[in-house]
C-alpha cells in the first residue's frame, strides 16, 4: 500500500493479512513473526528500525521498515512513524529494531527513542505494547518483559 502525505510518499509492505494472522498475544509471538519477516542477509550488517502496525485485536496490518542505518545505528524520524500510523488507521504498534553486534541490551538512546515514542503515542490514543531488539543469532530481547514499557 501506498500513501501520499504532503508531497513524502509512505508506503509499508502488507506481507500478512489480517484475516489470516493470528493475535500478537506476547512477546515470542512478535519476535518468531520478526525473524520470519526480516532480511536475513542484513540481519548482521545494517541497523534497521520497523514497526508492526496493529488493529484493535492486536492482529498484525503490516509491518513498515521506516529506517536503514549503519552498523551501529539509525535514525527515526517520529513524524513519519506517526504518519503511517494514523494513515494505516492502526491503533496500536509495537517498535522492532536489530542489533547487528549481537548485543541484546537496548543503549541509552534505544530507550530514550522509545520514552518519546510512547509519549507521542498517548496523545494519538494509539498503543504502544512493545520494543523488541532482535540479533543474527535469533535472540531478542523485549522492553515489555523486561519492564521498560
Amino acid at each position: 500500500m501506498k500513501y501520499k502525505v504532503n508531497e513524502i510518499q509512505i508506503s509499508y509492505r502488507e506481507k500478512i493479512s489480517t484475516l489470516k494472522s493470528a493475535s500478537m498475544k506476547n512477546s515470542e509471538d512478535v519476535a518468531n513473526l520478526l525473524f520470519r519477516n526480516w532480511d536475513t542477509a542484513n540481519i548482521g550488517l545494517r541497523e534497521t528500525f520497523k514497526i508492526l502496525l496493529l488493529n484493535n485485536a492486536n492482529k498484525v496490518k503490516g509491518i513498515s521498515s521506516l529506517s536503514i542505518g549503519g552498523i551501529t545505528g539509525t535514525m527515526v524520524d517520529i513524524r513519519i512513524l506517526f504518519a503511517i500510523v494514523l494513515k494505516t488507521l492502526s491503533v496500536g504498534i509495537i517498535l522492532a529494531h536489530n542489533h547487528p553486534s549481537g548485543k541484546l541490551q537496548p543503549s541509552t538512546a534505544d530507550k530514550e527513542l522509545t520514552f518519546k515514542i510512547v509519549k507521542a503515542a498517548k496523545l494519538l490514543d494509539v498503543k504502544v505494547l512493545d520494543h523488541i531488539i532482535i540479533t543474527p543469532k535469533k535472540q531478542y530481547f523485549s522492553f515489555a518483559d523486561n519492564g521498560l514499557l
